[in-house]
């Protein structure tokens, strides 16, 4: 027996941001196939010279992914999903907080997400629902 469900897809995304989501959907699958390590490296170096994401950003950002791909809104998406937000908000010049972790409560459960001034984006749980594993914040910038 199958249970029925529906995907929560966003409508209204413009036109450029769905074209600009597609643009990083592959790079983003392709990175969910790596190991962490590797997904972090890649990530730390793409990140170099943006500015932080502020909530809005990121969510339309995630929301232009979920509107492009049914694999990145539904529920095992989630590191594909957060990935090309990530790689999406960079594409404008700012980067959210990329996460990777568990929930705290069970049963054990892994997940990716991507956060904004401290709280996750889209996540519809409270900001202590996950342990954070790997994080891949906005680089700080050095004045001289």
């Amino acid at each position: 027996m199958t249970t029925p469900s529906a995907l929560d897809r966003p409508a209204g995304v413009p036109l450029a941001r769905r074209l600009a989501a597609r643009l990083v959907l592959v790079p983003a699958l392709a990175l969910s196939f790596l190991p962490p390590r590797h997904i972090r490296a890649v990530l730390e170096r793409v990140r170099r010279g943006a500015r932080p994401a502020t909530a809005a950003q990121a969510a339309a950002a995630r929301d232009a992914l979920c509107a492009v791909s049914l694999r990145c809104a539904g529920p095992r998406g989630c590191l594909p999903r957060s990935l090309g937000a990530a790689l999406l908000c960079r594409l404008h010049g700012t980067w959210p907080t990329w996460c990777t972790g568990v929930r705290k409560v069970p049963p054990f459960s892994a997940h990716a997400w991507i956060e904004a001034d401290g709280r996750p984006v889209g996540e519809g749980a409270p900001d202590d629902y996950f342990a954070r594993l790997v994080t891949v914040a906005p680089a700080r910038r050095t004045r001289t």
